[in-house]
């Protein structure tokens, strides 16, 4: 392994309820915009919770973060060096949901001969590699939310390792469907202020009753950096350092200390060299949950003592709701920008904070603050945490 190979991101794409490009998502972002509204999906009528993050406007043609980033995609000399780790969290739910509701009423014979390469996960990175002749590198993780943090993680120690040079990296979800209401609906995971939806996604906030489910998509390009500089490419960031780590405490809530996630920063600022108080900023998993949100602050003072009062933190799944396996993708691109352009985007809807929840969560409106180095974190069902770090690129 050649640990002296830096890393960058030079290409960023983003499909979210607060728009279906990067710069209308990052206007939306800093401006406190809430994505989230009524479902209009389907019937909502029978189900507890009737809101969330719709993607209204999908468009599949734009190839957002490999037109962003300037690659010449038909050109590329070293196919085989080049990636595609682009995940879910959770797969085809529509597909399951409709191909079931077919074999149940017309039979078997009139089930679809794509039902499973529609409905299996790893079709996602399979698909791609497929539409632009990648030969490099292929995967799909899927860890529920922290998805998307692994597979930019993965291809950055890919990329350290010496296996490939460059790869297309995030997640996706869709789970705006009945089957996936119902679900998560049942365990009680969704927030029911379905009066009030813009003001349903209420991170650190004392009146949060639960997570608003969103869908879209987040990918970025991962690039080694001469690989970057040798084509002109401009640069976003480099990323320095990423953790993970297992809870092995419980299939949907963290232990209440926050170990894990304590554990999952603690590495990726090993990896990064980089002290606590070096950091800038963090763009929080908070999904507006009760256990979830004080845990995640718990983990924060673990790791940065006296400092976790000091860093400017924010959710911004207050506005875009919870993309699932898409978020850390989106929220990849978020930090990225927070560093280009000098902004903490807020945490919106935070009125009251709730109970052990006393950090400086960036509340309702957007600051101006250098941003040298950004924390991701992102912490999924099962006890998977993953925790990325973007530094400013520096020569």
């Amino acid at each position: 392994m050649n640990s002296d190979r830096r890393v960058v991101i030079t290409g960023l794409g983003a499909i979210t309820p607060l728009g279906s490009d990067v710069e209308t998502f990052w206007s939306n972002l800093k401006n406190g915009v809430s994505g989230i509204s009524t479902i209009d999906a389907f019937d909502t009528t029978r189900y507890d919770c009737k809101i969330g993050g719709q993607i209204r406007d999908f468009d599949p043609k734009p190839k957002m973060a490999l037109e962003d980033s300037g690659i010449d995609v038909a050109n590329v000399e070293r196919r085989d060096r080049f990636g595609v780790i682009v995940s879910t969290g959770i797969g085809g739910l529509k597909t399951l949901q409709e191909q079931l509701t077919i074999l149940l009423t017309k039979g078997p014979s009139r089930n679809s001969p794509f039902t499973i390469p529609m409905l299996i996960s790893n079709m996602a990175s399979g698909v791609i590699s497929m539409e632009f002749d990648l030969h490099g590198p292929n995967l799909c993780i899927v860890t529920a939310c922290a998805t998307s943090n692994n597979a930019i993680g993965e291809s950055w120690r890919i990329i350290k390792f010496g296996d490939a040079d460059i790869f297309l990296a995030g997640g996706s979800e869709a789970s705006i469907v009945e089957i996936g209401f119902a679900g998560f609906s049942a365990m009680r995971a969704l927030s029911t202020r379905n009066d009030q939806p813009e003001r349903a996604s209420r991170p650190f906030d004392r009146d949060r009753d639960g997570f608003v489910m969103s869908e879209g998509a987040g990918v970025v390009v991962v690039e080694e950096l001469e690989h970057a500089k040798a084509r002109g490419a401009k640069i976003y960031c480099e990323i320095t350092g990423y953790g993970m780590s297992a809870d092995a405490y419980h299939m949907t809530a963290p232990p209440p200390d926050g170990e894990g996630a304590a554990r999952a920063m603690q590495l990726a600022l090993q990896h990064a060299r980089l002290s606590p108080e070096q950091v800038d900023y963090i763009n929080a998993h908070a999904t507006s949950t009760d256990i979830g949100d004080i845990c995640e602050t718990r983990a924060i003072k673990h790791v940065f003592g006296d400092y976790a009062y000091k860093v400017a933190i924010s959710s911004t799944k207050s506005m875009t709701g919870h993309l699932l396996g898409g978020a850390g993708g989106v929220e990849m691109a978020a930090c990225a920008l927070a560093i280009r352009d000098s902004v903490i985007p807020p945490t919106i809807n935070l009125e009251n904070p709730g109970k052990e929840c006393d950090l400086y969560y960036t509340p309702n409106v957007a600051r101006e603050r250098k941003v040298r180095v950004a924390l991701n974190n992102s912490f999924g069902f099962g006890g998977h945490n993953a925790t990325l770090v973007a530094s400013a690129f520096e020569e």
